[in-house]
C-alpha cells in the first residue's frame, strides 16, 4: 500500500430479508470506486452476530467448507440445511437453517406448532462426523418451544399426566407432566457447544422469549401470555430435576428459548455472537493497517449497543483509533449511545421518499450511492 493510499475495510452485516453481508459489501465497494479507483484499497469482510449469515461469515473468513445435510424444518418437513466445517473438527451451525422464520410463509406463522427438532438432527449429524466443537447461531428462529424439540431429537422424552409420550411442540407442552433425559445423547458430555447470540434475554417473563420475540413469530397479545406460561411450566419441571434455575440465566430466552435447552442439558456456553465471531476471524489483524471501517446493518438505534454487529465492530476499531461509519437501512432519531460506543457517523441509505418494498428492491443501488457518500464524508477530514 502506497503511503498516500487509503485502506477501507467494509464489514457490514446483512439487512434481514433484503441483502446478505457479502452482497452489501460489494454494493458499497462499487460506490467507493465511483469516487476513486486509484487511491482507495478495499477489503471486504463478511460478518454476522449469531443471526442470518453466521455460517457464511465464519466459513468464508477461515477457509472452511460447507456441507449440506437433511433435517426437519419448523413444521417437520425435510429440507437441506447448510453447515460449516472448520479443520475437520469444528462445526458451525445456524438454528435458522432448520427452525428459521425465513423457511415459513408469513401466513403460516404459528408459534404453537413450530419445533426445533431439526436443530437436534443437525447436532446429531455433526456428532456422527466426530466433531468435537460446535458453534451455533441462534438468530432468526420461527420457534418458541424452549428447545424442547431439539432435546427430543437428542433423546429426551416428554410425558403427559397419563404417562403418554409426545412430540413437544408448544401446543403439546401444555400437557407436560414429566421429562426423562436419561437417554440424552451421551456424546454431548464430550463436546464444546458455543452459543452465538445477539440477545441475552431470560426464558420467561416480560423480558423473556415469548413476550419479546413471540409477536414476530405470529403470536397475539393473548398468545404470548399462554406461551410464556408453557415455557415456565416446562422449565420449572426441568430446573427442579437439575437443581439449577437455568431459566433465569442470561441467554436462556434466545432463539425462542432454545438457549435454555443448550444451557440446561447440553452444557452450552453463552457468547456474545459478534464478539466471538470477530475473534474467530481475527478481525483485529484485518483492520490493523486500515484508515476507515465501514460497518452497518438493516436498523440501528440505541438498543443496538446490546450485542449488534456495528457496535462490536466499532469497539474493536476504536482500540486502534480507526474512523467508523455505519451504513444502515434506517436509524432512530436518538443515537447518542451509538456515538458514545465508537460509531463516528451513521448514514441511512434512503435518499428519497419510498416504501419498504421499494427500498428492498433497490437496496443494492442505495448501498452503492451511500458507499460513495461515506468515502466522500471521510475525505473531508483529509
Amino acid at each position: 500500500m502506497k503511503k498516500e493510499d487509503i485502506k477501507v475495510v467494509i464489514a457490514i452485516d446483512s439487512f434481514k430479508g433484503s441483502i446478505s453481508s457479502k452482497d452489501a459489501a460489494i454494493a458499497i465497494e462499487r460506490g467507493i470506486l465511483n469516487y476513486s479507483k486509484d487511491k482507495v484499497l478495499i477489503e471486504k469482510v463478511i460478518v454476522a452476530d449469531g443471526g442470518e449469515g453466521t455460517v457464511e461469515a465464519i466459513v468464508e473468513n477461515t477457509k472452511g467448507k460447507y456441507e449440506y445435510v437433511e433435517v426437519s424444518n419448523p413444521f417437520g418437513k425435510k429440507r437441506k440445511a447448510k453447515i460449516g466445517i472448520l479443520k475437520g473438527e469444528i462445526a458451525v451451525l445456524e438454528m435458522a437453517e432448520a427452525a428459521g422464520i425465513n423457511l415459513i410463509k408469513l401466513d403460516d406463522l404459528n408459534p404453537y406448532k413450530t419445533t426445533t427438532y431439526g436443530v437436534g438432527e443437525m447436532i446429531k449429524i455433526v456428532l456422527n462426523m466426530g466433531i468435537k466443537k460446535i458453534y451455533i447461531g441462534l438468530g432468526g428462529s420461527a420457534t418458541n418451544d424452549g428447545g424442547a424439540g431439539m432435546l427430543n431429537a437428542l433423546g429426551v422424552k416428554f410425558y403427559d399426566k397419563y404417562k403418554n409420550e409426545f412430540v413437544p411442540t408448544p401446543e403439546k407442552l401444555r400437557n407436560l407432566e414429566s421429562i426423562d433425559y436419561s437417554e440424552l445423547d451421551k456424546r454431548l458430555k464430550d463436546i464444546d457447544i458455543h452459543i452465538l447470540s445477539d440477545v441475552n434475554n431470560i426464558l420467561c417473563g416480560m423480558n423473556g422469549a415469548s413476550y419479546i420475540y413471540g409477536p414476530q413469530k405470529g403470536a397475539t397479545k393473548k398468545d404470548v401470555v399462554v406461551l410464556d406460561e408453557i415455557l415456565r411450566k416446562y422449565s420449572e419441571i426441568l430446573d427442579e430435576k437439575l437443581g439449577v434455575k437455568f431459566a433465569d440465566k442470561p441467554g436462556s430466552g434466545a432463539g425462542g428459548g432454545i438457549g435454555y435447552a443448550f444451557l440446561s442439558l447440553c452444557n452450552g456456553k453463552f457468547n456474545q455472537g459478534i464478539d466471538e465471531i470477530l475473534k474467530m476471524i481475527e478481525f483485529e489483524k484485518i483492520i490493523s493497517d486500515a484508515d476507515l471501517i465501514i460497518t452497518g446493518e438493516g436498523r440501528i438505534d440505541n438498543q443496538s449497543i446490546n450485542g449488534k454487529t456495528p457496535i462490536g465492530i466499532a469497539k474493536i476499531s476504536k482500540k486502534y483509533e480507526k474512523s467508523v461509519i455505519a451504513i444502515v437501512g434506517s436509524s432512530s432519531k436518538e443515537l447518542d449511545l451509538i456515538y458514545q460506543n465508537g460509531i463516528d457517523l451513521v448514514l441511512d441509505i434512503i435518499n428519497e421518499p419510498m416504501n419498504l418494498d421499494e427500498a428492498i428492491n433497490n437496496v443494492k443501488q442505495l448501498l452503492e450511492f451511500t458507499g460513495e457518500k461515506a468515502i466522500r464524508a471521510y475525505m473531508l477530514r483529509k
